[in-house]
């Protein structure tokens, strides 16, 4: 399962939805895939019964932008202010913690947050995170075709 979030009239936002576009293109055979705007039921009811989740959005924590961080949800807490530009009180960092909580994340949950570099309205990522769509598109490829067991660190 790949959720690609954000929003395509924002610039650099579209990142996720752009991945999520181009695995689909890919036809990955058992890959199901998916875009979602980042509201947080809706991405815990999207991972539900998966065995393997990727989550691909862009994020704003003041690195260099085109700047791919991983995350192991289950090993690690992901970063909130990853988000400042989610205009979802409960979103991604939110449904995370919650399905921890509740016992409902996924065996595997990786999360590939992309920084960006401009939210502002308008259509079409900046060089740098177009880059990054491209890098983060291969490097879900590649762990989709992984054993489920695999796991990986914050920054890979």
């Amino acid at each position: 399962m790949v959720i690609g979030v954000g929003n395509l009239y924002r610039r650099d936002d579209g990142a996720g939805p752009l991945v999520a576009r181009a695995l689909r293109a890919g036809a990955l055979p058992g890959l199901a895939v998916m875009e979602a705007s980042g509201e947080g039921t809706a991405l815990m009811e999207a991972w539900a019964g998966a065995q393997r989740a990727f989550l691909v959005d862009a994020v704003s924590s003041g690195a260099r932008p085109g700047r791919v961080h991983r995350i192991d949800a289950r090993r690690q807490r992901v970063p909130q202010d990853f988000f400042k530009y989610s205009t979802h009180a409960f979103a991604v960092a939110e449904a995370v913690e919650m399905a921890r909580v509740l016992g409902d994340l996924p065996p595997v949950l990786i999360i590939y947050g992309i920084e960006g570099g401009d939210f502002g309205s308008g259509e079409g990522l900046t060089a740098e995170v177009a880059a990054a769509v491209d890098e983060v598109t291969r490097r879900i490829v590649e762990e989709a075709a992984a054993p489920v067991t695999s796991h990986g660190g914050e920054h890979a």
